[in-house]
């Protein structure tokens, strides 16, 4: 067996360390394995990345062989994966457009309910304003009316007085 100079899958890969009795390290090791440190978004990417290429199967279909020229089959092929590459950029243009009238829809929508909102809540405070003079006329109506009252009754008070007291001294 040749070999090529290149790590096969699965075979390690070893690298010469640095002495590192200078540096004071307790490791007796040759080499030492030290994680690539990531960001934190980086590391989410990566591992959004491993998890895409673990589950989505890499297919290429129909390719062209290498030798020169095309038979006559080769068009046809052709104008299938054109076909096919056509659909599925027209299923993404349309999904694109839903999302794009469903979100505009989304943010009318809630533009409407929030103009709503603040008519209602104006209606309200206009509703409750008209309430609140109309309890304070009819306060105002009863304590004047109360004081008025009071004032005829008094006056007939003094008047009756007289005439009670006269009565009263009569009996």
């Amino acid at each position: 067996m040749m070999s090529t100079g290149r790590p096969k899958d699965g075979d390690l890969q070893l690298a010469a360390v640095a002495d590192k009795s200078k540096q004071g390290a307790s490791s007796t090791a040759l080499v030492e394995y030290t994680p690539p440190v990531f960001k934190e978004e980086e590391e989410d990417m990566e591992i959004k990345l491993r998890r895409i290429m673990e589950n989505v199967p890499v297919r290429v279909s129909n390719t062209s062989g290498s030798s020169a020229g095309s038979g006559s089959g080769d068009f046809h092929q052709y104008r299938q994966m054109r076909r096919k590459e056509q659909d599925r950029l027209s299923r993404m243009d349309a999904d694109y457009q839903k999302r794009k009238e469903l979100a505009e829809f989304c943010m009318r929508r809630e533009e409407r309910v929030k103009a709503a909102e603040e008519r209602t809540a104006k209606k309200r405070l206009k509703r409750q304003k008209k309430k609140q003079r109309k309890k304070e006329k009819k306060a105002k109506q009863n304590a004047g009316g109360e004081e008025h009252q009071k004032e005829v009754s008094s006056s007939n008070d003094d008047s009756g007085d007289s005439d009670n007291n006269g009565e009263e001294a009569a009996k």
